[in-house]
This record gives structure tokens, sequence and C-alpha cells, in this order.
């Protein structure tokens, strides 16, 4: 647990912003560096333990999606070394957990893409039959793999609040009809040529979100961490198939086995309610998370 890199303090730079996960520092006019800690999150409350190593494998799995991906659309990384814009005292907080970045002008609105029925999108398509107000076949079940990948963009909630999924037409008002197009067919691009990439590793994507901004020029940049399992629902391939047939959720690589301790948890005797503080972690629960995020690097990209 020593190792592990709950909340970056650098003394060089002027913090711009503390996420859930990532800590943000100004770089100039121009520039921000990107920390990622190795903070953890679960219904949107940040738990006070953390993940050793998490930040540094979300780290190394973005860069390594933004390199394979680079061709469909311009992303917002610089290619100048984190650890050049700090001090030396600071390089352990910075080095292989970073990216240091474009500063873009962020869309308001999330882009999320699914390619299987599951989460928030089984549960409306329960009441509905939609997604989001896409219209799908009657008759999928909880993890049916869609006939298409389909767009269901959200709109970005403040710290401690849910997104909340709206329709492509509620897009277009937020941000424009010409806009809203290209980041719908983009992500899409985007995430058929990651789900292809993943499948032959064994892995299955079976949504993800990405975020987009904007430069001087008005370029559309990815931005942000891409295709982690932070953002994404990774399942190992071979076990959807079991999984499906039982109408069970399949096994994944995300927050799953962190949600489903906290849902059982309890604080001065009473359930928790799901408002921080949250419980405290035990060993093997950051454990096995820290594991599943291992497995999923190792996994996509070998490393």
């Amino acid at each position: 647990m020593t190792s592990a890199l709950h909340t970056s303090a650098l003394q060089s730079l002027p913090l711009l912003a503390r996420g859930k996960v990532r800590d943000n520092y100004s770089v100039g006019e121009g520039r921000i560096l990107m920390v990622a800690s190795d903070r953890i999150s679960a219904f949107d409350v940040i738990m006070g333990e953390p993940i050793p190593g998490k930040g540094a494998l979300l780290t190394q799995m973005a860069l390594f999606w933004f390199d394979l991906l680079k061709d469909i659309v311009p992303n917002h990384l610089t290619g100048d070394d984190p650890v050049s814009v700090v001090s030396a005292a600071e390089r352990a907080q910075v080095e292989g957990r970073s990216m240091l970045v474009k500063k873009l002008k962020p869309l308001p609105v999330e882009a999320v893409v699914r390619g299987y029925l599951a989460g928030s999108g089984w549960k409306e398509y329960q009441h509905n039959g939609e997604v989001c107000g896409v219209k799908l076949p009657a008759g999928l079940k909880n993890a049916s793999k869609l006939p298409e990948p389909i767009f269901t963009p959200a709109t970005k909630a403040e710290m401690g609040d849910h997104d909340e999924n709206i329709s492509f037409d509620k897009m277009v008002a937020i941000i424009g009809r010409d806009l809203a197009e290209r980041v719908r067919d983009v992500s899409i691009q985007l995430y058929k040529a990651a789900a292809d990439y993943a499948l032959t590793k064994g892995i299955i994507i079976a949504d993800t979100k990405f975020e987009f901004g904007l430069d001087e020029q008005g370029t559309l940049t990815l931005m942000d961490e891409v295709l982690t399992p932070d953002s994404s629902r990774f399942w190992p391939s071979e076990g959807y198939e079991a999984a499906f047939k039982a109408g069970a959720n399949p096994p994944s690589y995300d927050k799953q086995f962190l949600r489903d301790w906290l849902e059982q948890a309890q604080v001065n005797g009473q359930p928790w309610d799901k408002t921080a503080p949250s419980p405290a972690l035990p060993i093997e629960v950051i454990e096995h998370t820290a594991a599943k995020y291992r497995e999923a690097l190792t996994r996509l990209t070998g490393a």
C-alpha cells in the first residue's frame, strides 16, 4: 500500500481540478498534466483506500488505445514527456501514470456506444424496448449482442452526481446537429475498431464512453482517457456464453466485484447508503480489484 498514490500534491504546477481518478494541473497556456491517481470510485463515491498501481495501469491502457486508434480521429496527446514539466522531487508522483495533453474546449456530453445490452441500457429496454430513444428488436435478453452498435449519449454530471442518459435529439439541442453527427459517427467507428481488436485478445467490449473536445481550430479531438475498465464494460469472451444462457451478467474486468462487496457492506451496523464516507475496503477487495485491472491490461496489450 505504501506505493499507492491516493492524491497527488504537485507544488510546481497550479492545480486545475481533481476528478474521481485524475488530478489535472495547468502547464502554461495550452497544456494540461493529467495525473492518474490510484483512487477508485463506486456509486459516484470515492473510496478512502487506493488500488495500488491502478493509475499506472489506466495510463498504459489509454496510451495503447490512443496509438491504435490515432488514424480515426486526432487525440489530445502532445507527445511530450510528462516528467519534463515537474521538479525532480515530484517525478515519483508523475512517472508512468501521467499524460501531457493539449488544452481543449470539452464538449458537455459523453459519447456512449453500446454493442451489448447491459447495465442501465438493459433496465431501460425492459421498460420500453428502447435505449436513449433508440428502438431495439423485441425479445432481447440481458447481455444480448445488439444487431449493430448503438450511440446513446449522456450528459456529464458534476462530482457526486450521476450522468444522465439522453436522446440523440437532446444532444443535437445541446451542441448542434453537425457536431453531434460527427461525434456519433466517430464514436461508433472507434468502438468497432476497438471491439474487433479486443475480441482477438479474448475480451468483449460490451460498451464504452468517449469524451471529445475542440481545439482552437475547431478540430474534433478525442480526450480524457479511453477504453479502460473505468470507462468500459469488459467481459472475457470465454465466460460470456454460459452467463448469457443463464441470464446472468458475464464476469467482468471492471469495478463490479467492488460494487458487489459494497452492496453487502455495513457502516456502524447499517447497510451502506451509498453516500460518503464509504466503508473501509478490506485487503482482499483491494487485491482482487487490482488483479482484474492487471489482467485486462495484460490480455489487451501483452504488457
